[in-house]
C-alpha cells in the first residue's frame, strides 16, 4: 500500500528550554489507514526523538493517549488520520497543566476522582462469593462503568476552564456509577461531597463532555440524574 503524506503541526513545550509552548510542523509519510498515534510514533521514532506523549494499550482501553486534534478531544490510538484529511493540529488536553509537549499533569484530575470515593461502600455483610445484582440493576450503571478515565470529557468542559476547583464530568460520572449501584451503601455520603459549590451544580449542561467522550457515554444525562438525587436529598 502506497504511503501518503501528512502535515502535522504539534504544540511543543520543553520545560528545560522553553518559556512557553510553541508550534512545530512536521511532514511525514505514513500508511493511508494510520491513526493519530501511528503518526506520532512515526515522528518520534524516525524524525524527532524529543517528542513526548503518552500511549500504552493501543486499544482504546487505557485512556492514556487522549489529546486535542484539530480542536477535538480524541484518543490518538483509535482516531484515523484520514478523518482530518491528513492535516493535523495536535495539542495537549486543554485545561490541564502541561508537563512536556503532549504530556499533561493528571494529579488534580485523579485527586478529584479520589475525593468522591470511587469504590463500593458496604455496610451489610459482604458475600463470600459473587456480589450479585439483577440485570436491570446493572443496566442502570452499565454505560457509566465503561468510562476509561481518559480526561477527554473533563478537559473539554468550559465550567472547569472557568473554575479549576469544579469536580468535573469524569469524577461526577464516577460518583453516579456508585451512587446508583444497587450494592452500594455510600450514596448519602457521596451526595454530600458533590452537593457543594464546586460539585454537581457547576454542570451547566453544555454537552461538550458527551461530544468528547470516546465511549459515547451520555454523561450529561447521568449528571442530570445526579442533580435530581442531590435535590431530593436536600429536602
Amino acid at each position: 500500500m502506497e504511503k501518503v503524506k501528512a502535515n502535522v503541526k504539534i504544540l511543543r513545550y520543553q520545560p528545560e528550554t522553553d518559556k512557553k509552548p510553541h508550534w512545530k510542523t512536521y511532514e511525514v509519510e505514513v500508511e493511508p489507514d494510520a491513526t493519530i498515534l501511528d503518526v506520532l510514533n512515526e515522528i518520534h521514532w524516525y524524525h524527532d526523538g524529543t517528542l513526548s506523549y503518552r500511549r500504552s494499550c493501543r486499544s482504546a482501553i487505557c485512556g492514556s493517549c487522549a489529546m486535542k486534534v484539530n480542536s477535538r478531544n480524541v484518543l490518538a490510538c483509535e482516531t484515523p488520520m484520514s478523518w482530518f484529511k491528513n492535516k493535523l493540529k495536535i495539542e495537549p488536553l486543554p485545561g490541564l497543566k502541561i508537563i512536556k509537549d503532549l504530556v499533561v499533569d493528571w494529579d488534580d484530575f485523579f485527586a478529584k476522582l479520589e475525593r468522591i470515593k470511587p469504590y463500593l461502600i458496604v455496610d451489610k455483610p459482604i458475600p463470600d462469593k459473587e456480589f450479585l445484582q439483577l440485570p436491570e440493576e446493572f443496566e442502570e450503571i452499565r454505560e457509566a462503568v465503561t468510562c476509561i478515565l481518559c480526561a477527554a470529557c473533563t478537559s473539554s468542559c468550559p465550567s472547569l476552564w472557568g473554575n479549576e476547583n469544579y469536580h468535573g464530568p469524569a469524577a461526577l460520572l464516577k460518583a453516579y456509577r456508585f451512587i446508583f449501584d444497587s450494592r452500594d451503601d455510600g450514596a448519602d455520603e457521596r451526595i454530600d461531597i458533590i452537593n457543594d459549590r464546586n460539585g454537581i451544580w457547576r454542570c451547566h449542561t453544555i454537552f461538550n463532555c458527551m461530544e468528547a467522550c470516546p465511549k459515547d457515554i451520555k454523561i450529561t444525562e447521568y449528571l442530570s440524574k445526579l442533580k435530581v438525587k442531590a435535590a431530593e436529598n436536600s429536602i
